[in-house]
Parts: structure tokens; C-alpha cells; sequence
């Protein structure tokens, strides 16, 4: 782990990791809340150009109001390290219960819907996702 703390949020716990950094638990100290802290690799916000572009995306981001997207809090910067925080949902991934086993076709055309409901409210505000996993 790279710091106890990030600016106002306290990192409790590794949620997961991919090639836009590392997901973590965090506590908001300010509000006393959980939020998902996404920690941007170094490489990735060393780049003016992407770093521009993600935070155009994040701003975009932050219109989208839907119950299958996780609303974003903030993006920031604090001693060099660059974050976004958003909402932290509590709950099963996709890929734990894929692991369990295969899923009834009700449970799959239901999380289908879901899904495809979520990905045409980002495209309705101009955003591409490019990077959905289980």
C-alpha cells in the first residue's frame, strides 16, 4: 500500500487493481463515509495529455445519475499522487459469482439489462468505458 492516507480519505483495504491503478476502501474523513479510492499509477499521471483527458472524462462522469453507475465524488491530487474517489457500493462482484458457478438465464438476462441500461446512460453523456470486467 502506498500511504495510510490521501488527502482527507484514510485507505482501509485493497479492493482490486488493473492497469488504471489500484481500488481502494477508503474513509472519508470529512464527511465519515466509504468511498472507492482509485490511486492512478505514477506513469499514467506523469502524462499532462492523459491526465487532461481523464479528468475530462471524470467531469462527464460526474453528470451520469444512474443506479448501475457509481457516482463520482472527486478528482484530486495530494504529495504528487493522483486519486478519484466514488461511490463505494457494497456488494457481490460479477466475477465472485460467476466463480461459484454458472447463472440461471433470468439471473443472466437480468444483470444483461443492467448492464446494457447502465452503458447507454455513459454513452448518452458522451463517454466510452473501455475497460469492463466481471
Amino acid at each position: 500500500m502506498e500511504k495510510e492516507t490521501i488527502g482527507h480519505y484514510r485507505i482501509v483495504r485493497l479492493l482490486g487493481a488493473g492497469g488504471m491503478g489500484r481500488v481502494y476502501l477508503a474513509e472519508d474523513l470529512k464527511l465519515g463515509r466509504g468511498v472507492a479510492l482509485k490511486i492512478l499509477p505514477d506513469e499514467f499521471a506523469r502524462d499532462e495529455s492523459r491526465m487532461r483527458r481523464f479528468v475530462r472524462e471524470a467531469k462527464a462522469a460526474s453528470a451520469v445519475s444512474h443506479p448501475n453507475v457509481a457516482q463520482i465524488y472527486e478528482v484530486g491530487e495530494d504529495a504528487g499522487t493522483s486519486f478519484i474517489t466514488m461511490e463505494f457500493v457494497e456488494g457481490e462482484s460479477l466475477a465472485s459469482k460467476l466463480a461459484a458457478g454458472p447463472l440461471d438465464m433470468e439471473a443472466t438476462v437480468d444483470i444483461a439489462i443492467q448492464l446494457a441500461d447502465a452503458l447507454d446512460e455513459v454513452h448518452a453523456h458522451g463517454i466510452s468505458h473501455r475497460d469492463l470486467k466481471p
